[in-house]
């Protein structure tokens, strides 16, 4: 479809333009669109915010519905566990956890789905069945999932009261923090200009966010350190916002990381361990997923007593 702006009437916002054109359309459908570049103004991308003006020529293409059902696929994946209620994967960095938007396969989802035969729990929906928490796509380590909705219910609060949950972390930094050992203590929200990042903001805006950290080695001559960090709240982001907080981002971290770092073929960061209790036999379950090679070099530096 296409519209020409006409000389009559004012001009809106791009997106409530086309939401008084579109009936069929919702107001965030649109703005969805005009960020995927299926809008274009002038057969350039904008941004749903844009104001419409006298001769713009506006252009929308409709994509075909794809099905909301992620497939099975034969996807390698590494278990630390299983039973009839969960599974604990160690899931590596690159892999996405669920299909969303530019990933449409290739997620442990479709490799759980194919692993399970389908048997996982429907509280997630047909886009995240058994997802209980998520990992980043560049953050590798330990993630349980939910085979049960009894499971996945036992879980989600654990996660969420966390008295029986315990997340450790490994993030390499790029600087050395002030302090060897820490709590960060922050309201943790959307970023006021650039809705895509996380940041801390002033209270009582945005959740506590509570993160104990502790240095396990340093390495003066790449002004880089190794840091285990204790997660006592579950924020999107959390480390990466509270270590780029302090002044020491994590290496690698493409949105809240330096320009001219150490180069690094990864976000550094791993969950390393994660504790709590089975769902059903409320046996208390402890797992670790050994950190990649990618770690080596501060690992050595810190040695097997610090870990």
């Amino acid at each position: 479809m296409s519209f020409e702006i006409s000389a009559e009437g004012t001009h809106p916002r791009l997106d409530a333009y086309l939401a008084s054109k579109l009936d069929d359309l919702s107001r965030s459908r649109i703005q969805a669109l005009i960020r995927e570049q299926y809008i274009r103004v002038n057969g350039k991308p904008a941004k749903p915010r844009d104001s419409v003006k006298t001769g713009d020529s506006i252009s929308v293409v409709i994509p075909e519905a794809v099905p909301d059902i992620a497939a099975p696929q034969d996807i390698p994946l590494d278990i630390l566990f299983e039973d009839a209620d969960i599974i604990v994967i160690h899931k590596a960095h690159g892999m996405v956890v669920h299909p969303a938007p530019g990933n449409p396969d290739g997620t442990l989802v479709n490799a759980l789905l194919h692993h399970c035969k389908g048997k996982l729990s429907g509280i997630g929906g047909v886009e995240r069945p058994g997802i209980v928490h998520r990992l980043d796509k560049d953050t590798s380590g330990c993630l349980v999932v939910a085979k049960t909705d009894i499971a996945h219910q036992s879980l989600v609060t654990q996660f969420s009261e966390r008295s029986t949950m315990e997340k450790l972390y490994l993030a390499v930094t790029h600087g050395i923090p002030l302090k060897d050992k820490d709590t960060i203590f922050t309201h943790i929200g959307r970023h006021p200009v650039n809705r895509q990042k996380m940041a801390v903001i002033t209270p009582p805006a945005g959740k506590t966010a509570i993160t104990d950290y502790r240095i396990l080695a340093t390495d003066l001559a790449t002004k880089s350190a190794l840091i285990r960090c204790h997660l006592h709240t579950g924020r999107t982001h959390q480390i990466r916002v509270h270590l780029h907080h302090i002044g020491t981002p994590i290496l690698g971290d493409p949105i809240y990381g330096k320009k001219h770092e150490l180069p690094t073929p990864r976000l550094m960061l791993h969950a390393w361990q994660l504790s709590f209790e089975h769902p059903v036999s409320r046996q208390k379950l402890h797992f670790t997923a050994p950190p990649p090679d990618d770690f080596k070099p501060w690992l050595d530096l810190a040695g097997a007593a610090c870990l």
